[in-house]
């Protein structure tokens, strides 16, 4: 917050002097009055840049609509609000075939895994990744936030534990609804 409001503080001084180039120079009492008059200026702004934009459920489900995702909606019984779903796709990452792999091994796959998992999150892909907390066939989850799922088959299928057959991939379509956290 205080560096923007610096930024926006060099920015005023910076055209105030371009201002001054052709004038009479301005002495700086001058220049430190003017910053003083623009600060209610820059707190405004920075409210402004502050403050979320939404957008309509009707603005979202057109733009997910237009990039090929599938959706629904529905009116809330108690709330009367419209309720936007989205499909996705889960993949359920499977103890795999292969997994001989001596210690050393199966930990560079691990970090291997777990640096695709963080690259499909930063790239939008995959909004929750996971591992289950018992020891069975089912190892993990991945939910993908993507409008296929030949692509959501092809990302989970790139990540190198599934590459190396340690994981295997079952992927099922999944719906939930846009906007509701995970408590």
């Amino acid at each position: 917050m205080e560096m923007i409001r610096k930024l926006l503080v060099i920015i005023v001084i910076g055209i105030t002097i371009m201002a001054c180039k052709d004038e009479t120079k301005a002495s700086m009492n001058d220049i430190k009055d003017d910053i003083e008059n623009t600060k209610p200026a820059v707190d405004s702004i920075i409210e402004v840049i502050e403050t979320p934009i939404t957008k309509s459920t009707k603005q979202i489900k057109e733009e997910l609509t237009s990039k090929g995702f599938k959706t629904f909606d529905y009116i809330d019984d108690k709330t009367q609000d419209t309720i936007l779903m989205q499909q996705y796709f889960i993949a359920f990452l499977k103890r795999g075939p292969i997994r001989g792999q001596n210690e050393e091994e199966a930990a560079e796959l691990q970090k291997e895994h777990l640096a695709y998992l963080a690259k499909m999150y930063d790239l939008g892909y995959a909004d929750i990744s996971g591992p289950f907390g018992d020891d069975g066939d089912i190892r993990g989850i991945t939910i993908y936030n993507v409008p296929t799922q030949k692509m959501a088959d092809s990302l989970a299928n790139a990540d190198p534990m599934v590459k190396a057959g340690r994981l295997e991939i079952e992927i099922h379509p999944w719906w939930a609804a846009k906007g509701f956290p995970l408590r």
